[in-house]
């Protein structure tokens, strides 16, 4: 009996039968088992005849019916078929049983053992061959010729479908029938063939079998390869004929024309906060009791697990699922659940799928995943989903609902705790499918009475409330349960922090009966037009709950006392619900709630047709034993309605829309249509209007409506001329601007972050690719963008003659191409390295499925495809590509699992105050100001809603229950649109039944290019989201048009996201010849193209994608947009049509015009909220009939419409709209003859009573409604005057109205408080409230705290790792700001500021400036050869040192006297001395290979240089203390080494380790080795923690060497957070405010301590002491770049002099001079400052004996008496230099080597600010430098200064006053004695050296015109001074420590025998005296 199946003999069927009945009678304990008879008979084959008539949608038979769909939408591309998984791959858990014919249980099954040692595992067979379609799906199988793949399943291994091949005779051919007894089959894993029985077979293949194998059961699908060749799941195979209809609709129209899903087919959706929130379940299905005949109800699903309140964490425990099956008369209706989806209980009430619409259709199967079908959504459950296959012989036509089905609701309690899913016990009996039946209770069920929807014309929404909701059973298609509130009853457990923030003690404090109380008031309260909304009764729990928590506060009791008592619940109840004139009821019952809702659904069956029925019913269970327990029956017409589609998503209520058309459901609505309101067959009036009309056409443009041309003349006329046309150029305005920078600078934050995600030192060059979704016009829109900001030009990437046509590759839809097109972008992101690509998505909103789910369900191919590009793992690993998502929208893309961190999230500026944006001529209108423009009390409003509309929309709905009101909406709106042309052209007897808003828009549009002479008019957008009702819609419109005659005067046309917009050639003539110079191959390829084209265009598609419209739009039609609607995005969005710039005017006209009181004024003026409010707050005015009378006036001097009457009688009532001052007189001429003699209030407010009365307006008051808008018409003498761009106007549906129409109470309008996204859900239930001022970085905020990724959303994967940290993307950003704000402007923008700061960061400005004082020199007669790399000490020695200081860092420094000096004539230009130093020069860089980087730099290579790896911490390197002491100082000096771990083996330690010995010095006999450097590098740097140029390994080229930073104490802890693997030398806390001598002379003295210690050290090991390396490298930390600069060879071509140069690394540079022959006899060797004349200059000798800075080698053992002078501030190395010379000590300059340096602005040996020590005020003057000195113990102000710094400052500038004599006067220099100071450029210094044996310059014969004694020691003495002249007249400064040393000196030095001293001429430094000032005498010489 295994193999039963259609077409076995009878006496089979009997057999198993009675087998069967047999059987269950044996098992059933509750009920009588049905007879065997009426199982066999009462299943025929073919559907039960149906009588015709009794129902509206009998349809003829469904192959038919299939055959007409396969045909009709196969040519179409719209639909695919290809997808016939719509079943999901989990659909077949619960079809174990499903297809044998036998309603038993299933007999357990043993199976044979399997033989020894074979293979047993699953997916697997016997011989250990893998049979899964995953890993054969590419594999070549080859079978013989009459068998076919087909799919096997195996209860193991759900979600794999094992490959097996089957001779096709033993399947069922296509009617599903005709398959030959038995089986034969082959294993194509191991190749063994000729299994002749299927148990056989299934025991080879390892199906593992608890039930009897059958080949019906276990073979499921037949296999099918793709184009691709890829082997995948195919159509079902159709084992019965009964099924077969089932099979193919499942297989055809079911994937692609569904519309409301089955929650079975939708993968299980994410659980709010990530479980299901205190609903658990887990349970099993099976096929197995029956019932007896004698139950109406012939199959329960029961859902309902009971509650066992013993259980502290209140999880639902598992419940039972069975699924009864019945005989095949009635199917059971097509309810299928699944285990996941409840188990998975996603109780966010959002939008779900609707137990609703008809159960007579045939094919409803959804194909998307639904966004939240599981726990509490369970309630959800379609009836409309397709007949499972155990529901067989369902006719599609059949209009007798099933009788057997209960629908299965959960269970729901408040939860205190939410569980992870796994923590489900899961019974075991679920893994195997075999559950005994269990019994129901007759109470707990409802039985839907027949034909409630009919007899009614309503279907109940069923709210679920708190507590068990019951089994439905019988005509359970005209229900619908819906989740929406069920969460709100379910109050999460919050943290305590989320309770503070929320105001409440404890999450547990309302009742049962509060919240029932807390419902019904809410119900009572909503008015007849709105549904209960999820967010607002959240709102209302959360303000309860606060008020019971202040409560408590306040009495100190527990809230226990507040709670309402079980006996006082009912009246209390009633009470509430008596004040809702009956709209709510309540009905208590005491057992269950079944009773409630039988009692109900039954009086609604019941109800007369003139009752009035209450909108919700409310009932309550008072039951003792199991507390209380309530649910919502909603009844309204309306109400009902709208929750039932708002449960729909966008895509299926889309499916669900097509297929009404599709199964031509809206035949009956269509024809009622047919006629005119007037009940004129509409085809024929329109028929008689073209043959009235003949051949003529009504003028295109240019003259009245009644005026005829013929259809040649029509098409030849063009405009006369050019029109004024505001066609948008492309600008980057100044917002974007900003914007673009805070991108820029976020870029920047990101590669600052050091978590090396980003290195834009790295790159040159930038890249990028935008991705935009599915729109051909958003395409074209960006690439017009593209090429008109010049972008691909200015990045480098295209020519200018090619960027035009290459742009195309820059732009990608994210269609089925985009995989191929994206795979050759991410092959040049990994072939480019160095360039930096940005990777743009666009409109990132849109399309956020995650490409796993998509696969999973089969609806629309391109889901998915965002993810597939933006996450796939290529983009996250490039080191090279930076994702900008950027949207208007971006709230899916902030919850909790997002991928952008919030700190990378860049949002629009809020333009601060109206004032603020004054050089902007437009201003932002969006949907902030469209909501607060309901407050300005303008006569017509920018946001209307059409009440008469939606009024007729009502009176239809009523009669059409069973369609989607979006169809009845618009089958009414293409009505409205056709009569109102119909009205103004030739049946004005129509106008009485067009709504007033539809016929004002229609006269605006046909009357505009009536006026005008080029034909230029307005554009309307018809907003249809539906592709097939758009179609629709065109198609009319476009023949009523076509008709009347007007297809020359505006153009129809559907802006179909997939498809190009095609333009009629007449209107492309004519928009050619308005832009006078576009080449003849031009076409309109964006919606701006089509400015100023007079036309209606029908927008459709799943979403506006962000395409921007002209100026000349003025009307947007939403009147579509509906409770559908019900998430912000989805709601924003197409409002955001509306959205662009308008004209300052616009707005600001009533401020100029009104006298605002001051409390407007301000509030105009506005605080940083009201940033963007163009707030104007008028008061309504009082709309008298004579309120607004008389003709437009002219433009009055004050930009008041002068209105005749009403300005003089009603001054108090501005009642002008917000721009009628700017335009009042556009209209002049034009309009003149119009007169408004209907008040345009009563216009708008009561279009319902105008329609009703019979004497409607004359069309001239009705163009009215548009007219007080005045928009500018285009008459020519004044529209160039006065083009002022405005606002559009934007008609909604009543629902949509009230969610933006702003609340009273002042809160955001309540769009803001929705659902941000359908792919996203609610964390808690209890939340603070969006707030009016909040920002948009503040709600991204909350969004990422409050809400989830749902399941099938992108970023679900995203999920928190163990630690709680998310991971973030770190290279992605996220650009939001408001529609058509600008966003594309500023992203190309930001391309182009981010390739300039590439461009800036490769480049470095170093210092280009020539040498100083050439003519000072005397040209050496010794040189060396020009080819000698290094300098010959023989020669070099016998060269002179050249005194004079060429650095032309010291242009501003006194001159060193030298013989050549006095020849030399000195200007007397008296340059003003408080000249500011003159800007030094500078010229920018390349950066290469070999520079030297500040912190900023961050590249693979040297991160480990930098960064000490994050695991380890700072601690990781030791602090040393090393002590010597310094003769100069006279005492012990403590430094301290900082020694990262890594950088010790440089040093030495003492035995125990613990000690610093020394640093490690090499040896002069050492190779040369190419990887060393021998010096150690010294870089002192102060102020530069972040700018130094301290990072040398691309300098060193990666070498190892040894580089110490020296740093004052104070700087140590920045330094070291900066450079944590450098050793620091950190001075002593003394020299915190020295300058940088003292830094050169702890170096200097620390290293030849550091020597003596080596010599010793080494000295022990038997090297000599002269053997250990005495050079250091001092080096400053602005040293950028290196180069090598050498002669031409003679064969060069080139002819300038000079040579050329190259870039050369450090390390070359130390190593070529470390090599020079005996180094050790030189004391210093440098290499000349480079500048950009170096190499055009003639050859100069190739070494100098000159002075040598910024970068030396210095030999500390050669100048080891030779001082750096410690005190200094400036000059210290000429000061230096001059005694190394003077001591006879050779200095050598390498001329063919120079270093450059970097001009840094920050840090270094800048000045110190000089301030008074005590500071009086605040604001004190700048101190000049001679106040730097005063008269010792004078009331002088003392100054916070170092005394050596006021001294070297004071004598720079005191020049005119110390050494008169001197001045410009070099042959009579100063003379210095062992000191050098910068005296001022006027004065020549002549150094000195007092010690025996130097060399000083000649000075014979030269009077000196001073004399400076600075700190001299005792090598100064009075018989050296006798040996020098002086003028009579010359100045003397002696400088000393203190008074008393000074007068030791004066007397020492005898120098009152020539000097003449006065008291008043001894000064000090102006310090106090604790700062130690210097004190010095100044004195006349005799």
């Amino acid at each position: 009996m295994g193999n039963s199946y259609a077409g076995q003999l009878k006496s089979a069927r009997f057999e198993e039968a009675l087998h069967n009945s047999i059987e269950a009678s044996l098992r059933c304990s509750s009920v009588v088992p049905r007879p065997i008879f009426s199982q066999l008979y009462l299943d025929p084959d073919q559907p039960p005849f149906l009588p015709e008539g009794n129902h509206e949608n009998v349809k003829p038979k469904v192959e038919e019916l299939d055959k007409e769909l396969v045909h009709r939408y196969s040519q179409n591309g719209n639909l695919d078929f290809s997808t016939n998984q719509a079943v999901n791959e989990m659909e077949d858990e619960e079809e174990d049983e499903d297809l044998s014919d036998s309603s038993s249980p299933p007999i357990p099954y043993s199976q044979k053992p399997a033989p020894e040692g074979s293979c047993t595992t699953d997916g697997f067979c016997q011989a250990g061959k893998d049979l899964r379609l995953v890993s054969l799906c590419m594999e070549q199988i080859d079978i013989p010729a009459g068998f076919l793949l087909v799919g096997a399943k195996s209860p193991n291994l759900p979600e794999h479908i094992l490959v097996c091949a089957v001779d096709k005779r033993f399947l069922p051919d296509d009617h599903g029938k005709n398959a030959l007894l038995g089986f034969s089959g082959n294993c194509i894993g191991c190749g063994e063939r000729g299994f002749r029985y299927f148990t056989e077979f299934s025991n080879h293949i390892n199906l593992k079998l608890t039930t009897q194998p059958k080949k019906q059961k276990h073979l499921k699908y037949y296999l099918v390869r793709s184009s691709q060749g890829v082997l995948s799941k195919g159509p079902l195979i159709c084992w019965k004929a009964a099924s077969f209809a089932e099979c193919r609709s499942r297989q055809s129209s079911a994937a692609s024309l569904s519309a409301k899903p089955n929650p079975s087919v939708s993968p299980s959706t994410t659980p709010e906060g990530g479980s299901a929130n205190g609903y658990k379940s887990g349970f099993t299905q099976t096929d197995s009791s029956v019932f007896s005949p004698a139950k109406p109800s012939s199959a329960a699903v029961n859902l309902s697990g009971t509650q066992d309140p013993a259980r502290t964490k209140n999880v639902v425990k598992p419940l039972a699922l069975s699924v009864q099956l019945v005989g095949k008369a009635f199917a059971a209706a097509p309810l299928s659940l699944r285990a996941t989806d409840v188990a998975n209980g996603n109780a966010n009430g959002g939008r779900n799928n609707a137990l609703s619409s008809t159960v007579s259709r045939p094919v409803p199967h959804s194909t998307s995943p639904s966004p939240g079908c599981a726990a509490g959504d369970q309630a959800s459950m379609s009836s409309s989903g397709p007949p499972k296959k155990r529901h067989r012989g369902w006719s599609p036509g059949s209009p007798v609902p099933p009788p057997g089905l209960a629908v299965p609701v959960p269970a729901i309690r408040p939860s205190t705790r939410t569980e992870p899913l796994l923590s489900v016990p899961v019974p075991q009996s679920m893994l195997t499918g075999i559950l005994q039946p269990q019994p129901i209770p007759a109470g707990e069920t409802v039985i839907v009475p027949e034909n409630l929807l009919n007899n009614s014309g309503v279907r109940p929404v069923i709210l679920i409330g708190y507590g068990t909701l019951p089994y439905f059973y019988g005509n359970v298609g005209d229900i619908v349960v819906s989740p929406l509130l069920v969460n709100c009853y379910k109050i999460p457990q919050l943290e305590n922090k989320d309770l503070d923030l929320l105001g409440l003690s404890s999450s547990q404090l309302l009742s049962v009966e509060n919240m029932i109380l807390l419902t019904i008031q809410y119900l009572v309260q909503l008015g007849p037009d709105q549904i209960p909304l999820r967010e607002e009764f959240e709102q209302i729990m959360l303000k309860a709950m606060q008020e019971f928590t202040l409560r408590e506060t306040s009495l100190q009791m527990s809230a226990q006392c507040i709670s309402v008592s079980p006996g006082q619940l009912p009246w209390l109840a009633r009470l509430i619900a008596s004040v809702s004139r009956d709209l709510v009821h309540v009905v208590v019952t005491q057992n269950s709630l079944a009773e409630g809702i039988s009692e109900t659904l039954r009086s609604l069956n019941e109800m007369k047709h003139q009752q009035k029925l209450p909108d919700y019913v409310v009932a309550i269970c008072t039951s003792k034993i199991r507390g209380n327990e309530f649910c919502v029956v909603v009844l309204g017409q309306y109400q009902s309605r709208a929750l039932a589609e708002s449960m729909l998503t966008t895509s299926e209520f889309l499916k669900e829309i097509s297929y009404e058309l599709i199964t031509g459901k809206v035949s009956f609505l269509a024809s009622h249509f047919k006629n005119t309101s007037l009940g004129d067959d509409l085809d024929k009036l329109l028929e008689k209007m073209l043959q009235q009309r003949g051949e003529s056409v009504i003028i295109p443009f240019n003259g009245d409506v009644s005026e005829c041309v013929s259809s040649q003349e029509a098409i030849a006329m063009v405009s006369t001329q050019e029109p004024d046309l505001d066609v948008d150029t492309f600008h980057i305005y100044q917002p974007q601007l900003t914007v673009a920078r805070k991108l820029l600078s976020q870029v920047c934050a990101i590669a600052d972050s050091g978590n090396q995600s980003l290195d834009l030192g790295h790159f040159s060059k930038v890249d990028f690719i935008v991705i935009v979704p599915r729109s051909e016009v958003l395409v074209q829109q960006t690439l017009q963008r593209i090429r008109q900001s010049g972008v691909l030009v200015d990045l480098g990437l295209e020519d200018n003659g090619t960027a035009y046509q290459r742009a195309e590759k820059y732009v990608v839809r994210l269609d089925n191409e985009i995989q191929t097109k994206f795979e050759v972008f991410m092959r040049r992101v990994k072939q480019n390295p160095y360039t930096l690509f940005v990777l743009v998505h666009d409109n990132a909103h849109v399309d956020l499925t995650s490409a796993i789910s998509s696969s999973l369900s089969h609806g629309e191919p391109n889901h998915g495809l965002a993810d597939r590009v933006i996450n796939c793992r290529e983009v996250l690993e490039a080191f090279n590509l930076l994702v900008l998502q950027v949207s208007s929208f971006p709230y899916a893309l902030q919850t909790q699992q997002s991928r952008i961190s919030s700190s990378n999230e860049v949002h629009w500026i809020q333009s601060d105050t109206v004032g603020d944006t004054a050089s902007e001529d437009k201003l932002y209108f969006g949907l902030n100001e469209y909501s607060k423009s309901l407050q300005w009390g303008v006569t017509s409003p920018l946001l209307r809603c059409d009440e008469t509309f939606e009024k007729m929309v009502n009176t239809l709905l009523e009669r059409y229950p069973r369609l989607h009101s979006m169809v009845i909406r618009c089958y009414l709106l293409i009505q409205q649109y056709s009569q109102a042309l119909m009205a103004l052209t030739t049946m004005a007897s129509l106008r009485d039944h067009s709504t007033p808003e539809t016929l004002s828009i229609m006269d605006d549009l046909i009357t505009s290019p009536g006026k005008d002479k080029n034909g230029c008019g307005h554009m309307l957008v018809i907003r249809v989201p539906s592709v097939q009702l758009a179609m629709l819609a065109k198609e009319r419109l476009q023949e009523v048009r076509d008709k009347l005659g007007l297809q020359y005067r505006f153009e129809i046309l559907l802006g179909n996201p997939a498809s190009e917009l095609t333009v009629a050639k007449h209107f492309v003539t004519r928009l050619k010849a308005w832009r006078g110079n576009e080449q003849d191959d031009w076409i309109p390829r964006t919606y701006q193209d089509l400015e100023g084209l007079p036309c209606i265009v029908i927008l459709t598609g799943k979403d506006p994608l962000g395409e921007t419209f002209p100026r000349s739009l003025k009307y947007c039609d939403l009147r579509l947009i509906d409770s559908s609607y019900l998430t912000r995005t989805a709601l924003e969005q197409e409002v955001g049509l509306a959205c662009c710039y308008v004209s300052k005017e616009a707005i600001r006209g009533p401020i100029v015009a009104l006298d605002l009181s001051e409390k407007e004024q301000e509030k105009a003026n506005g605080s940083e909220n009201d940033s963007d409010e163009l707030l104007i707050d008028l008061d309504r005015p009082q709309s008298n009939s004579s309120a607004v009378t008389g003709t437009s006036g002219s433009l009055a001097d004050n930009g008041v419409s002068s209105s005749s009457a009403a300005d003089k009688s009603q001054k108090q009532a501005p009642s002008l709209n917000f721009q009628t001052v700017a335009h009042s007189s556009v209209d002049e001429g034009t309009y003149s003859s119009f007169t408004a003699r209907e008040t345009l209030k009563q216009e708008c407010d009561s279009l319902g009573s105008q329609m009703a009365s019979s004497t409607t307006p004359k069309l001239s008051s009705l163009s009215s409604v548009s007219q007080t808008f005045q928009w500018p018409a285009q008459s020519a003498k004044d529209s160039k005057a006065l083009r002022v761009a405005l606002p559009r106007i934007v008609i909604l549906s009543k629902a949509a109205y009230c969610l933006l129409s702003s609340q009273k109470n002042g809160n955001l309008p309540s769009s803001s408080s929705l659902l941000p996204h359908a792919d996203v859900s609610w964390l808690s239930s209890l939340r603070p409230l969006l707030h009016k001022d909040m920002s948009s970085e503040e709600q991204s905020l909350y969004y990422r705290q409050w809400t989830t990724a749902r399941q099938h959303h992108a970023d679900f994967s995203n999920q928190a790792e163990a630690s709680g940290t998310r991971t973030f993307h770190p290279r992605r950003l996220l650009l939001t700001g408001p529609p058509q704000v600008g966003k594309t402007g500023s992203y190309l923008q930001f391309l182009r500021i981010l390739f300039r700061m590439l461009i800036r960061l490769l480049e470095v400005d170093v210092y280009d400036e020539e040498e100083i004082n050439t003519n000072h020199t005397e040209h050496s007669e010794i040189t060396q050869s020009s080819n000698d790399h290094w300098p010959d000490i023989e020669i070099f020695s016998k060269i002179s040192f050249d005194l004079s200081v060429h650095d032309p860092k010291y242009r501003n420094i006194s001159p060193v006297y030298t013989e050549q000096l006095s020849r030399v004539k000195q200007e007397t230009s008296k340059e003003t001395k408080s000249e500011e130093p003159k800007k030094r020069e500078t010229v920018s860089m390349m950066l290469t290979k070999y520079a030297a980087y500040n912190t900023f730099h961050h590249c693979e290579q040297c991160h480990q240089y930098m960064d000490i790896n994050p695991a380890a911490q700072v601690s990781d390197s030791t602090l040393h203390a090393f002590t010597f002491s310094s003769s100069m100082l006279g005492e012990e000096v403590q430094l301290h080494f900082i020694i990262p771990k890594s950088k010790e083996n440089h040093f030495v330690f003492s035995k125990q380790g613990k000690h610093l010995e020394s640093m490690r010095l090499p040896l002069v006999s050492d190779k040369q080795n190419l990887n060393a450097v021998k010096s150690p590098i010294f870089t002192p740097s102060s102020g530069r923690h972040e700018h130094g140029l301290l990072n040398l390994y691309h300098a060193m080229e990666g070498i190892s060497h040894l580089h110490l930073l020296v740093v004052k104490e104070y700087e140590m802890p920045l330094y070291r957070k900066y450079w944590p693997n450098h050793i620091m030398l950190v001075l002593p806390g003394m020299f915190n405010n020295a300058g940088v001598g003292a830094a050169r002379f702890l170096i200097k003295e620390l290293s030849y301590h550091n020597l003596e210690l080596e010599r010793n050290r080494l000295e022990e090991l038997g090297v000599k002491r002269q053997c250990v390396w005495p050079f250091i490298v001092v080096m400053d930390d602005s040293c950028v770049l290196w180069n090598m600069h050498s002669l031409h060879e003679q064969s060069s071509q080139s002819l300038e002099p000079g040579g050329f140069s190259k870039n050369v690394s450090l390390k070359s540079v130390l190593q070529h001079i470390e090599a020079t022959p005996k180094i050790v006899h030189y004391a210093i060797l440098g290499v000349q400052k480079w500048n950009s004349k170096l190499n055009t200059r003639k050859a100069k000798a190739p070494f100098s004996r000159c002075h040598v800075r910024d970068f030396i080698l210095l030999n500390i053992d050669l100048t080891q008496n030779v001082q750096y002078d410690l005190n200094r501030y400036f000059c210290e190395d000429v000061d230096f230099n001059l005694r190394t010379n003077s001591s006879g000590l050779l200095i050598c300059r390498f001329n063919n080597f120079s270093v450059m340096k970097k001009h840094i602005q920050v840090g270094g040996q800048k000045d110190f600010v000089v301030k008074p020590k005590i500071m009086v005020s605040d604001s004190v003057a700048p101190i000049m430098p001679l106040q730097y000195v005063c008269a010792p113990d004078s009331e002088h102000t003392l100054l916070a200064a170092p005394s050596q710094f006021l001294l070297e400052k004071f004598l720079q500038h005191a020049t005119y006053k110390l050494f008169p004599k001197a001045i410009h006067n070099f042959k009579n220099p100063v003379l210095a004695i062992d000191c050098y100071l910068n005296i001022g450029l006027e004065v020549a210094i002549c150094y000195i050296s007092s010690r025996p044996h130097s060399v000083n310059v000649n000075c014979e014969g030269v009077f000196f015109s001073g004399l400076l004694l600075y700190l001299c020691d005792s090598f100064v003495g009075a018989d050296l001074l006798k040996r020098f002249r002086f003028l009579k007249g010359a100045t003397l400064c002696v400088i000393c420590q203190d008074r008393s040393s000074l007068r030791q000196t004066i007397v020492r030095l005898e120098l009152e025998d020539e000097w003449q001293f006065r008291l008043r001429d001894e000064f000090q430094t102006a310090n106090s005296s604790d700062d130690e000032p210097l004190y010095f005498l100044t004195g006349r010489h005799i």
